[in-house]
C-alpha cells in the first residue's frame, strides 16, 4: 500500500511538470518575487479527474459474518476514481467531487468478497497561501454515499446435476450481497502547484468522511432486516487530482 501511494504521488509531480518545463518555482522560496501574490481577479475554475485509495472498516457486517464459515470478511481499503469541479474566489475555494471506488477483491469462482460505492460531495475551503503557483487549502463539506457489499462462495464441490434439477441448490450457490448509505461530513487539506502559464494544477486531496449516525445493513433489494448489523462511515482517504483551469486567471501573468 505505501508503494501505491508513492507511485501516485510519482505520477502526480510527473504530470505537473511535464505540462510546462516552468511548472515549478525557480526560487527556494514557496513564495518569491519571481511568485507574485494574489490579485483581485485570480480567479478560476478547474474541471478535475482524480485517482486514489480510500480505507474503511466494517467492523459490524464481518464481525456478524465471522460466525458463516461460506464467507469471507470484507477488505478494509478500495480503490478509487473521481470526477469534479474547484473554483477559487478570492481565495475562498469550492468544490464538488462524484467519486467512485471498489475493493477489486470479488472472484466468482472462489470464496471472497468486495465492496463498492458512489457518493457526492460538496466542500468549501480557504486557501491561505498567497501565491499563483501553490494552492493549499484546508476543507469542510458535506455529502452522501452509498455501499454494496457482494460475498461470493466457493462452489466447485457442488455438483452440476444437482444444481440443474433443484431449485433450492440454485438459490444456495448464488452470491448474497448487503448494501448501506450514509448522509455525513468530511474534511481534509489539498495542495497542489499550477504551472507557470495558469491552464493545468497537479493536486494531492487528502481527507476523512464521517457518517452522522450508524446504519443497519440492507438486504440487495433495500428491504429491512431485523436484527441486522449496524456500521457507521469512517473512511480515510488520499488521492492525486489533475484538472485543467478555466477562467479569466486562464494566464498568469
Amino acid at each position: 500500500m505505501k508503494k501505491l501511494i508513492f507511485s501516485l504521488l510519482a505520477f502526480g509531480a510527473t504530470y505537473a511538470y511535464g505540462q510546462d518545463n516552468t511548472f515549478l518555482p525557480t526560487s527556494t522560496a514557496i513564495v518569491s518575487q519571481q511568485d507574485p501574490p494574489k490579485k483581485q481577479g485570480d480567479d478560476w475554475m478547474m474541471f478535475t479527474r482524480g485517482i486514489g485509495v480510500s480505507f474503511q472498516n466494517f467492523d459490524g457486517l464481518n464481525d456478524r459474518l465471522k460466525g458463516f464459515s461460506q464467507y469471507k470478511e470484507l477488505r478494509d481499503h478500495a480503490f478509487t476514481l473521481s470526477l469534479g469541479t474547484l473554483n477559487q474566489y478570492k481565495n475562498f475555494i469550492s468544490g464538488f467531487e462524484v467519486t467512485g471506488g471498489s475493493s477489486m477483491s470479488g472472484h466468482r469462482d472462489k470464496k471472497s468478497s468486495t465492496t463498492r460505492f458512489l457518493g457526492a460531495a460538496v466542500d468549501f475551503g480557504y486557501d491561505v497561501i498567497p501565491s499563483k503557483k501553490i494552492v493549499l487549502y484546508p476543507y469542510l463539506g458535506i455529502g452522501g454515499e452509498s455501499y454494496w457489499a457482494k460475498f461470493f462462495k466457493d462452489n466447485s464441490g457442488v455438483d452440476f446435476d444437482d444444481v440443474a434439477g433443484s431449485p433450492a441448490i440454485q438459490n444456495a450457490i448464488r452470491p448474497v450481497s448487503f448494501n448501506n448509505g450514509w448522509f455525513g461530513w468530511r474534511g481534509g487539506i489539498g495542495v497542489g502547484i499550477r504551472n507557470s502559464s495558469g491552464n493545468s494544477l497537479a493536486m494531492l486531496k487528502a481527507g476523512y468522511t464521517g457518517s452522522f449516525k450508524d446504519r443497519a445493513w440492507k438486504s440487495s433489494d433495500n428491504q429491512t432486516l431485523n436484527g441486522a448489523p449496524k456500521d457507521g462511515l469512517n473512511r480515510w482517504f488520499v488521492s492525486i487530482v489533475l484538472g485543467d483551469l478555466k477562467g479569466k486567471a486562464n494566464k498568469m501573468k
